[in-house]
Formats: C-alpha cells, structure tokens, sequence
C-alpha cells in the first residue's frame, strides 16, 4: 500500500518560514507526479504546487514567489519550503502522488497543520 507521509507543520508567525516534507513509500516515484494541497475547514482543498516527473513545476498565484517545490527522486520524498508566510496561509496542507492520465493512481498522505499566527 502505498504511503505518504508529511511532516513539518506547525506554528509560525507571518513572515516567517516553514519546510513541509513528505516521504514517499511502495511506489514508483520517480514517474509521479508529486504535488502539495491545502484545505480549510468549509472549503475544497485546493493545489499549492506541483512537480512533474521530469521537475517542471506549477504554483498556485497566491503562492508564486514565496513558496518553492522540490523533490529528490533518490530519497523519494518532495519538499514545500514556504516563505514570508501570510495567516491566510494557514490551512491543513496534503501531499498529493498521482498520474495524471490515470483516475485510480492518486494518492494523499494524512495531512499537515500549518497555522500562520502572530
């Protein structure tokens, strides 16, 4: 069964920074498509960033700028390093494995707070 897990949540002020990881486990890495994801509560969750197999990346207009997505196909994991966070940042944040072409290869991990306070 494949596995993501998150870690690297947690409480920071606005303008600070973060780290998200996420490490991968039982799956072909290297041909997903690995991405991050945000929720809060009453609204869909919504894409952060993606980077493509072969490292092209997509980010969100809110985002652009401030955050940067990486991935190490040897440690099978991908990074989310946040920058000049925002409260509006603040939300539960979701690493995403999936192909694109395909409805039944997409994956989540549990979830990782990331709450932007002063």
């Amino acid at each position: 069964q494949v596995q993501l897990v998150e870690s690297g949540g947690g409480l920071v002020q606005p303008g600070g920074s973060l780290r998200l990881s996420c490490a991968a486990s039982r799956i072909n890495f290297n041909i997903y498509r690995m991405g991050w994801y945000r929720q809060t509560p009453g609204k869909q969750r919504e894409l952060v960033a993606f980077i493509t197999s072969g490292g092209s990346t997509n980010y969100a207009d809110s985002v652009k700028g401030r955050f940067t997505i990486s991935r190490d196909n040897a440690k099978k994991t991908v990074s989310l390093q946040m920058n000049s966070l925002k409260p509006e940042d603040t939300a539960v944040y979701y690493c995403n494995a999936r192909i694109p072409s395909s409805d039944s290869l997409n994956y989540w991990g549990q979830g990782t707070q990331v709450t932007v306070s002063s």
